[in-house]
């Protein structure tokens, strides 16, 4: 039953991901790149969720408008469209990503901001790209671990990917992500270690019940406050990792 149930969804994906890079090469040129790719992005995301077997469930109150910095922990490669599902979002990630056949094809092409550590001004570049996406009043997306876990704990944040958004006085909202699988936390979707991108889709379009919380949490404010103290990129950090940690105890 996994096999053929794998063999459906494939028949369902691929066609939906190549559909996906049509429209970024033959319709994107053509639109405008803020609300109205935004509002493509957020469609075809739920769809492709749909298709995979995975059943979003959003808590709490999302900002849906106007420049946002959203910090999640990281599980897997579905984070990217479980969030874009819910807000169209430009996510900061490792390199590498872009590599990946299709499913990094498709996240260059919907606007991923891809960081090579390896740079020396890799950091400064991508603080100018964030910062042109606040501009256009979009959302932006980090993975301040800089890799994945299986989803029941935090690696340290790096601060320093907060600048951007302490630099231009931009909220910065926690997002916790849960997996679950048939009603009980679970990490058989995550994508961790030596496994491949392959066996990982193996895994999850064979699978039933697989779910996941998109827990939004409470704005943290990086604009000076009354007294004009500003935060620091280390109390940001530190102020979201806390607030996520405490959702996926």
């Amino acid at each position: 039953m996994n096999l053929l149930r794998f063999i459906a969804r494939l028949c369902l994906v691929v066609p939906w991901i190549l559909t996906g890079l049509a429209i970024i090469a033959v319709v994107y040129p053509w639109i405008s790149p803020v609300p109205t790719r935004a509002a493509i992005n957020r469609w075809w995301s739920r769809c492709l969720m749909r298709m995979c077997g995975i059943r979003i469930c959003v808590i709490g109150e999302a900002r849906m408008s106007g420049p946002v910095m959203w910090v999640s922990n990281h599980v897997s490669w579905i984070d990217i469209f479980v969030v874009n599902a819910v807000r169209a979002t430009a996510f900061v990630a490792k390199s590498e990503i872009r590599g990946w056949p299709l499913i990094g094809w498709l996240a260059a092409g919907a606007g991923t901001l891809f960081i090579d550590r390896g740079q020396r001004h890799a950091v400064h570049d991508m603080g100018s790209a964030i910062q042109k996406c606040f501009d256009n009043g979009e959302a932006v997306g980090l993975f301040p671990e800089g890799t994945t876990t299986e989803g029941f704990g935090l690696r340290p944040f790096f601060a320093s990917l907060f600048e951007p958004a302490r630099h231009a006085g931009v909220d910065i909202q926690p997002v916790a992500l849960r997996f679950y699988r048939h009603g009980e936390r679970s990490s058989y979707a995550a994508f961790v270690g030596e496994e491949t991108l392959v066996a990982n889709l193996w895994r999850v379009l064979g699978a039933t019940g697989l779910s996941v919380d998109v827990v939004f949490l409470p704005i943290l404010h990086s604009a000076p406050d009354a007294a004009g103290q500003t935060p620091t990129r280390l109390h940001l950090s530190h102020a979201a990792r806390d607030a996520i940690a405490a959702q996926l105890v």
